[in-house]
């Protein structure tokens, strides 16, 4: 063997030991998954017409895959929900005008890239919209109009799409049914585990599949949260019906979650449904399980972001009964949820529910003092305008060691209800916002 062969073998060795010592750094810095994740990414059934592949772009991550791309089906209708946000992003508006245009049995797709959301970036924002549209619509064949994108990450400055668009046909040629765990990883920001789940759904002549990806962990509040979210289904049915469904389910989904109590400018739920399962249209019977099934996702994976919450370590359902409208039970249930007096206290594990009096108070819902009654779990803490007699202070703090708590208010007013989901309020939320640029 010459010497040139030698320092060949000696430098491809070399590079190898590199790349093995970098990838264990890497793992080593990783951050570690919050302790409410759940014990590991779900198995989700390949839906038919649907294609996943992610890629390192360097969008504003370094070695790990920041662009994802889903090819869907010629065929296939999409429904929608998304931020309410005055500020929202160009990717957001562009969606929200692409959902109502009628372009018959063509193919569509999903771009999405995390490290930047290209909001509050002005003309410059509309004009990275429409380059990666184009460039994914022409990769694909398939007409602009038919591709959907999103971004997340720090607001205000410009999107490089430049680096989106290199990579688009290393995407393209990397498309498959099995990749969606790649996916849902390179749209995270600052979660700390992907998040994934699915259902299924007996038909009439087959089984309709339903798999669902999700990012999110902090700004995350209603109005529609403050995520990024794709399901995915083979049912057979119409754009129409579709979308009101979605529409049904999202207040008691994503729109019952809150981390911090603040709103992104970016964010996003679609649904596609390919059509290519064995079993016929929905409706009926089956259209109400398909519903049921589809909710149950959604709930789940709301459930996982909030699982998520920046630096949270306990999750906790705050649970508003007897009030006269759901729109007061609402107002309870989030003032109480979004109180930082109320989370720290919880983060500290200190039953302090004088807190959750002050937060029902400055709600702006009607309550009565000597109405309502206030439980952590089973124990009736207060109640007829006073703590309860019979509670003891070492009961509320040994209930408010468990990971997941429920908080149970009844205003004693009438019959309405409402669930929200929060988290505590830790340091490490502050510390992961105050670094989240640098």
């Amino acid at each position: 063997m010459g010497k040139t062969d030698w320092k060949s073998k000696a430098k491809a060795l070399k590079k190898k030991l590199l790349k093995r010592e970098f990838s264990a750094a890497t793992k080593a810095k990783a951050k570690p998954a919050s302790p409410l994740a759940p014990a590991a990414f779900p198995t989700l059934p390949p839906i038919r017409g649907v294609e996943f592949a992610a890629v390192e772009a360097g969008v504003r991550y370094q070695n790990r895959k920041d662009v994802m791309l889903v090819r869907l089906a010629p065929g296939t209708t999409i429904a929608g929900a998304f931020t309410r946000s005055t500020t929202r992003s160009a990717c957001v508006r562009d969606c929200q005008s692409k959902l109502g245009i009628k372009t018959g049995a063509t193919g569509a797709a999903i771009i999405v890239n995390s490290g930047n959301s290209n909001a509050f970036t002005g003309k410059l924002g509309d004009q990275a919209v429409a380059a990666v549209t184009g460039a994914v619509a022409e990769a694909l064949s398939i007409p602009p109009s038919r591709v959907f994108s999103s971004s997340t990450g720090v607001i205000g400055e410009a999107l490089p799409f430049e680096k989106i668009t290199a990579r688009i046909p290393d995407l393209v040629a990397e498309l498959g049914e099995e990749a969606i765990k790649m996916a849902a990883h390179a749209m995270m920001t600052t979660d700390t585990f992907p998040k994934g789940a699915a259902a299924t759904v007996q038909g009439d002549g087959g089984m309709i599949h339903i798999a669902g990806i999700a990012k999110g962990s902090g700004m995350i509040a209603p109005d529609m949260a403050t995520m990024l979210v794709y399901l995915f289904t083979d049912a057979k049915i119409g754009a129409g019906p579709l979308q009101k469904i979605l529409s049904r389910n999202v207040d008691s989904t994503f729109n019952s979650i809150t981390v911090d109590s603040d709103t992104s400018t970016s964010d996003t739920l679609l649904l596609a449904a390919t059509g290519q399962s064995d079993a016929a249209a929905v409706k009926g019977p089956v259209l109400r399980a398909f519903e049921t099934a589809l909710h149950g996702v959604m709930r789940d994976l709301a459930l996982q972001v909030v699982r998520d919450g920046e630096g949270a370590t306990k999750l906790v359902e705050v649970r508003v009964t007897g009030a006269t409208t759901d729109e007061d039970a609402a107002k309870a249930a989030f003032a109480i949820a979004n109180s930082p007096l109320v989370k720290t206290a919880i983060a500290g594990e200190d039953p302090n529910w004088g807190r959750i009096v002050a937060a029902i108070g400055k709600s702006g819902a009607a309550a009565e003092r000597d109405l309502l009654s206030i439980r952590f779990g089973e124990v009736l803490v207060a109640n007829n305008g006073w703590r309860n007699p019979d509670y003891k202070e070492e009961d509320g703090a040994s209930y408010m060691q468990q990971q997941e708590l429920l908080i149970h208010v009844d205003l004693g007013l009438g019959k309405a209800q409402r669930s929200v989901w929060t988290c505590d309020l830790t340091a490490r939320y502050v510390e992961i916002n105050a670094d989240y640029r640098s």
